[in-house]
């Protein structure tokens, strides 16, 4: 069975938020790392804030579509509140 993620990197450049989905996350990080990812190569150095896993690619689309939402943004800042003041 093969899983997607949808994820949250937080640029160390700006403080913005990047969402997406991978099938491989590891992969993933590891190409935003190296600036492979257009979206993100001008505000690395990026780092993972949050992540959750979906059992099918539809799923993890829609999640990743909710979380560029106005009411998805919200829930992410809840659900780091503690990452981002420590």
């Amino acid at each position: 069975m093969s899983y997607f993620y949808t994820y949250v990197l937080q640029s160390g450049k700006d403080g913005n938020h990047y969402v997406g989905f991978t099938r491989d996350l590891i992969k993933r990080l590891n190409e935003h790392d190296q600036g492979k990812v257009k979206s993100t190569k001008n505000r690395l150095p990026v780092k993972l804030v949050y992540w959750e896993g979906c059992l099918n690619q539809t799923d993890a689309i829609n999640r990743e579509k909710y979380l560029k939402t106005t009411w998805g943004k919200r829930y992410i800042k809840n659900r780091i509140k503690n990452y981002l003041t420590g």
